[in-house]
């Protein structure tokens, strides 16, 4: 009975220790504080890639994180830039698990194959006696550049590349415009020109004394004596025309005090006037025949008089 009892007392003995071990062997992943790391693929990666970091660190009873020891996103301006950190917490026997996924962006293209690192950071943890630290070390990583340096020198590949050709624009609109612009212009240009130039210069070539002074330029210079006493009756009769154009009524040799108080620019030629209308009067209704004398201070008198009527005089 004795034996029996000693071999149960044994493999009682053995169970416990069994259990003993098992138990201890199950809080053993908490027992210290330490961290495991997945970490990417080491190649492969170009500008705007982002790659994914995971650490687990496995944190014993009585420890705490200090929030001040994570890894902020942002640090612009390097070559990685940590965009995100996600954090996960769990418990476990002994501790808890605390899973981190840290994600970097390559900001950096550059000209030939280049090796970056993970940044190495430290993780704080507060608790008693001592705090602890764990550092969790860098990764290195290889960025390629987009483009190789040298490249073939095939059309369309080399560093050299021919100017792309202007893009066509239909101008058919702009051109139609453009026209309308035009003739618009020109009849504008062309009413100006008409009343500024063309009427101004025609009205001058009307003037009743500057066409009798044309006439008389048209007057031949000898021939007969009949044909001379015509042609100087025709002068006449042009210089009478051009005083009633001028009055706006026929003009009699009373009526030439009124017509300069009408036409003052003929005032200076009052005395001629009268000596015209004189001349006339023996010319078509005596019958002695005009001198030379008298011929050619009808030619005077009728330059005096294209010159007072364009203001000249």
């Amino acid at each position: 009975m004795s034996e029996r009892w000693d071999v149960m007392s044994r493999r009682s003995c053995a169970i416990l220790l069994v259990l003993i071990g098992a138990r201890g062997l199950a809080a053993e992943p908490a027992a210290l504080l330490n961290a495991t790391t997945r970490e990417p693929r080491a190649f492969g990666y170009q500008v705007g890639d982002v790659l994914s970091r995971s650490v687990t660190v496995h944190v014993p009873d009585g420890l705490v994180l200090d929030e001040s020891s994570m890894p902020l996103p942002g640090a612009r301006g390097k070559a990685l830039e940590l965009r995100g950190v996600a954090r996960a917490s769990h418990r476990e026997p002994g501790g808890r698990r605390i899973e981190l996924a840290l994600d970097y962006q390559v900001f950096l293209s550059p000209p030939e194959v280049r090796t970056l690192e993970l940044p190495t950071f430290t993780l704080r943890f507060k608790g008693r006696p001592l705090e602890q630290a764990l550092r969790i070390d860098a990764w290195p990583v290889t960025v390629a550049p987009l483009v190789p340096v040298e490249v073939s020198p095939r059309r369309g590949l080399g560093e050299l590349q021919p100017d792309t050709p202007a893009p066509l624009i239909d101008t058919r609109a702009a051109r139609l415009r453009l026209l309308v612009y035009a003739g618009v212009l020109g009849l504008l240009l062309a009413h100006l020109a008409q009343v500024y130039l063309v009427m101004p210069w025609w009205w001058r070539a009307q003037r009743p004394f500057t066409q009798a002074w044309r006439a008389l330029g048209r007057m031949p210079p000898g021939g007969s004596e009949v044909q001379r006493r015509a042609a100087f009756r025709g002068l006449l009769q042009r210089l009478h025309e051009a005083f009633n154009l001028t009055a706006g009524e026929i003009v009699f040799e009373p009526g030439i005090d009124r017509f300069i108080a009408a036409q003052p620019r003929f005032q200076p030629l009052r005395d001629d006037i009268v000596s015209f209308f004189r001349q006339s009067r023996r010319e078509f209704f005596a019958s002695s025949e005009p001198a030379d004398a008298d011929r050619s201070w009808l030619i005077g008198f009728c330059r005096r008089c294209r010159d007072a009527e364009r203001g000249a005089a």
